[in-house]
């Protein structure tokens, strides 16, 4: 659990550092800042979720890590629609945004597949 937590915070952070580097154009700005509220979003869910109260507590914060890791692949796809995409950064942290997305899958279903 620990691993998945430190691999989210260094997810938002990779990721607060890429849109740094972004150009400061107005075309950008929204899309910037929707995209750190959404990668950084994914480890404070995630944390979240590690205090769950029950199972079904467990599994809807689950839920709420996948939509915004998610999310965080969609803004990244309009950067790459924009031209600002084309580089190893920004593929390297779609690739993590899909990782995390199909760790999180597996993981809620194998808690909805738990013994109660």
């Amino acid at each position: 659990m620990d691993d998945l937590k430190d691999r989210t915070k260094r997810f938002a952070i990779d990721v607060i550092r890429y849109c740094s580097n972004l150009p400061q154009k107005q075309e950008f700005w929204v899309i910037t800042k929707q995209l750190i509220k959404s990668s950084t979003s994914v480890g404070a869910n995630y944390r979240s979720a590690c205090r769950a109260k029950s199972k079904a507590d467990f599994i809807a914060k689950l839920s709420i890590v996948e939509e915004e890791a998610d999310e965080s692949m969609y803004w990244m796809e309009l950067l790459e629609k924009l031209g600002e995409g084309k580089n190893e950064v920004l593929l390297r942290l779609k690739d993590e945004a899909n990782q995390l997305v199909s760790i999180i899958v597996a993981s809620k279903k194998t808690a909805r597949n738990e013994k109660k």
